[in-house]
């Protein structure tokens, strides 16, 4: 239960996981509608960010390698991995895989892209909220 409560309160990396879910759902769910497609460039634009955001990860926590926060920035950053890893890898997948559309296989695909890139999203605001200190605890739980 260490990605939904970090030092006895709930966690940031909780609630990004769980807004991830949501998106890919409701990805998913407008891909079977026909609301939204994904394009090919679109698509190259998700690699790109996921691509980006891995390399800035590297260099950052080369950076605040001993750095110790309050809240758990290891969670936060185990998540941003894995948001920037299935980013990287669905997206990989959408651009070599030729699928139709309205096949169940790429609106599962579609889902797992916008939910991972989601996580990259929030994972990454949730580290940063944690390596400045704001999610700090006066008293934490013993």
């Amino acid at each position: 239960m260490g990605l939904f409560n970090c030092n006895c309160r709930a966690s940031c990396t909780g609630v990004a996981v769980v807004v991830s879910l949501l998106a890919g759902i409701i990805a998913a769910f407008l891909q079977v509608t026909g609301s939204i497609t994904l394009t090919v460039p679109f698509l190259w634009v998700l690699f790109g960010i996921g691509v980006g955001f891995l390399a800035i990860v590297v260099v950052a926590s080369a950076l605040t390698r001993n750095h110790r926060s309050g809240c758990c920035p290891c969670t936060a950053l185990s998540a941003l991995l894995a948001g920037a890893l299935g980013t990287i890898l669905t997206a990989l997948v959408l651009l070599g895989v030729d699928l139709p559309a309205t096949s169940a296989l790429a609106i599962l695909l579609v889902g797992l892209l916008i939910g991972a890139f989601t996580l990259l999203l929030t994972a990454s605001a949730c580290l940063v909220r944690c390596l400045t200190g704001c999610g700090d605890v006066v008293n934490p739980c013993e």
